[in-house]
């Protein structure tokens, strides 16, 4: 490794102008700066000379041209020049009071010709402005929004490197505070400089070059978990071959994530029977200027209403069954609440967006790519997708733009439930939003889009329920982090009752501190009422409803089973 001391700006200019051969060869910078020496060399030799002569014939001081050298020198750099003061004559204080103005404006001319372009033109090191880095992630090329990225990195405590093979991009994220390098991620010595050897995730969105990536990774640390996204899911296997740990792919999982939505309903077959003719299921919408938006769910007036009980949430395309008092509601958020109807008018005015829950038998999927295609496999049979691209393809039932109020009607979209908007343009969809929604009022408009900031404007085109890509792959590498799974079809949401003998002295509140986090206890059915105060206790008589997926009901009825 060289010893050589690293250069400041000023020496490795200086050493560029020492080794040109010729005038032929100086860049016009290097042709300013020559000439801006010159002309200042020649005005400190006039000022020289006037000054001695001044001194000796108007002063009738003898100096030697060295001193006067000194004075003029002393005078232009405002450094001090009382040796010689006072002068006598007014032609020598003029000539001096010229000397230390002209000095000022070269001052200035110096630092905008010569110092000014010179730090500008110096290397940033990025490296210098990280911190110790161990056990983090290192993410590389990513282009799916990187401030959304290191934001979910940032929020919950993930330590990270970003690195970035557009030099500017790079320093841009720099100065705003994130921990970026710059570099190409294919080579070995980029990866070291990011701390590879201690790092344990790569997060590669690097296009063709993701095998290249993986590749290095591994070279540098073969314990290293490697994720890699790519729009194209077929590469998936080939990928896997490389030794990536996982394949992600954005549209596949936002198409999925709008489908289980659209698909997961309330069995409420029955539902008289078991949750009483004057409870209901509904959907409560949070929106970015309500006042729900931000709040700990445990602070929603929903949870602090004895009469109601929040079965679940959806929170940024995550279904949470049920949430947690802590999680805080986002705009999008879509709470899922059981109670008497009387006590949802109670609450309307201070939550608003109170809609009854729909199931949907009639859907329309626009946008027959990676999203659509994955919308469509996700979708339950009896959903009966109705398909609208603007390519003849055998898998479009419906050819044309989706934002046309003719292909919409041919479509069907009176009598369709659903519209899953999954077009892979944010500006297609929004206008194919607005003319959906002026078409109908009565159906459910779920839409896709790629930036973050297009989430609230698909709600004021008339959206019920939008995700961004960006947030939802920023989310779901977040939980990969700590190897948990965020997409896990959920499949149909049921309400049973069932005999209360393992709550037996127990109170409502007690009991749901016990239940693992895929059901929830409703309430207890008593002489044919049914109550939800926490403060009620279960007697042998009574009957429990409990809320849950169908795999989460199946163990509840096996855990219950086992504890009768």
């Amino acid at each position: 490794m060289s010893s050589e001391k690293p250069q400041g700006p000023l020496e490795r200019e200086l050493r560029r102008l020492s080794s040109v051969s010729s005038l032929g060869d100086l860049t016009q910078r290097q042709r300013t700066v020559l000439t801006f020496f010159a002309i200042l060399a020649a005005i400190i030799g006039v000022y020289t000379v006037l000054y001695n002569v001044g001194m000796r014939r108007l002063e009738g001081d003898d100096y030697t041209l060295f001193r006067s050298f000194q004075t003029v020198i002393n005078t232009m750099t405002t450094t001090g020049y009382g040796g010689d003061s006072p002068w006598q004559t007014p032609i020598m204080n003029v000539f001096v009071v010229w000397m230390q103005l002209s000095g000022v404006v070269i001052g200035f001319v110096t630092l905008r010709i010569l110092i000014i372009p010179l730090f500008e033109r110096a290397p940033v090191v990025l490296d210098e402005q990280l911190t110790e880095k161990s056990d983090h992630v290192v993410v590389c090329e990513y282009g799916r929004g990187r401030d959304v990225l290191l934001d979910e990195f940032e929020r919950i405590g993930i330590e990270y490197v970003l690195v970035d093979s557009d030099k500017e991009e790079a320093i841009g994220l720099s100065n705003r505070g994130y921990a970026v390098i710059d570099g190409d991620p294919t080579d070995v010595e980029t990866l070291e400089r990011a701390s590879i050897e201690d790092a344990s995730l790569v997060i590669s969105d690097a296009g063709d070059r993701n095998t290249s990536v993986a590749l290095t990774a591994h070279q540098c640390n073969e314990d290293v978990r490697v994720v890699c996204l790519t729009d194209t899911p077929d590469r998936r296997e080939a990928l896997e071959r490389a030794g990536v740990d996982r394949v992600v792919c954005p549209p596949s999982l936002i198409g999925r994530q709008l489908a289980e939505k659209a698909s997961t309903d309330f069995d409420l077959s029955g539902s008289t029977d078991v949750l009483g003719e004057n409870t209901v299921v509904r959907e409560v919408v949070v929106r970015r200027d309500g006042p729900l938006h931000d709040t700990p769910v445990g602070a929603t007036p929903i949870v602090e209403d004895p009469r109601l009980t929040l079965v679940a949430a959806w929170i940024d395309g995550e279904l949470r069954i049920p949430p947690g008092p802590n999680d805080r509601l986002t705009p999008n958020a879509v709470l899922v609440v059981v109670g008497d109807a009387e006590s949802f008018e109670g609450i309307r005015g201070g939550t608003a967006n109170v809609q009854s829950t729909v199931t949907h038998a009639d859907v329309i999927v626009a946008g027959v790519g990676v999203a659509g295609e994955a919308a469509i496999g996700q979708l339950p049979e009896r959903a009966d997708p109705t398909t609208i691209d603007v390519r003849d393809d055998p898998a479009t039932d419906v050819v044309g733009d989706a934002s046309t109020p003719d292909v919409l009607e041919r479509a069907g979209i009176g009598e369709a439930t659903a519209l899953l908007l999954t077009i892979d343009n944010d500006d297609a969809a929004l206008l194919a939003t607005a003319v959906a929604r002026s078409l109908t009022d009565t159906i459910e408009i779920l839409v896709r889009v790629t930036d973050a900031e297009s989430v609230p404007k698909a709600f004021g085109a008339g959206a019920d329920y939008a995700l961004s890509e960006q947030r939802t792959t920023a989310r779901t590498l977040a939980a990969d982090v700590f190897g948990e799974s965020v997409i896990n079809p959920v499949g149909q949401i049921r309400i049973i009752r069932t005999p209360a003998t393992p709550f037996v002295g127990r109170t409502l509140s007690s009991s749901e501190e016990d239940s693992d986090r895929g059901w929830v206890l409703l309430g207890v059915e008593r002489n044919g009422t049914f109550r939800t105060d926490d403060s009620v206790e279960v007697g042998n008589e009574d009957s429990v409803v409990v809320a849950g997926t169908d795999a989460a009901i199946q163990n509840f009825e096996r855990r219950t089973d086992s504890a009768r």
